[in-house]
C-alpha cells in the first residue's frame, strides 16, 4: 500500500510542478505582450504599466500556489529538513506576495 501511495504521489508532484511551469510562463508571455502594447501606445502608459504587473503578480502567486501544494505533499513522502526549509521559504514568499498584491489593489481602486 505505502508503495503505491509513494508512486501516485510522486505523479501529483511532477502534475502539480508542470501546472506551476505553464501558469508562470503564460503569465510571463502575457506581462510581456502587453507591457509591449503599453509602450506603443501613448495614452496613460504608467497606469497600463501597473494593470500588467498586478495581474502578472496574479500568475506569480498562481504559480507559488501550485508550487506550495507540490511540496506539501513531497514532505509527506519525504520528510528531510530541506523539504521543509524549502516549503518553508515558498509559503513566506506566497504570503509577502499575496500581502503586497492585495495593497497594490487597495491603492489602485482608492485611485479609482
Amino acid at each position: 500500500m505505502e508503495a503505491w501511495l509513494t508512486i501516485i504521489t510522486r505523479d501529483a508532484i511532477i502534475i502539480f510542478k508542470a501546472m506551476a511551469m505553464v501558469v508562470i510562463t503564460y503569465g510571463t508571455f502575457e506581462a510581456f505582450l502587453k507591457s509591449l502594447l503599453a509602450m506603443i501606445r501613448p495614452s496613460a502608459p504608467d497606469r497600463q504599466f501597473r494593470q500588467v504587473w498586478l495581474r502578472y503578480a496574479h500568475w506569480l502567486v498562481a504559480s507559488l500556489t501550485f508550487q506550495l501544494a507540490a511540496d506539501i505533499i513531497e514532505t509527506t513522502i519525504a520528510p528531510g529538513w530541506e523539504d521543509i526549509e524549502r516549503l518553508a521559504a515558498i509559503a513566506a514568499i506566497r504570503t509577502f506576495l499575496n500581502f503586497f498584491i492585495e495593497r497594490d489593489m487597495a491603492e489602485a481602486d482608492e485611485r479609482i
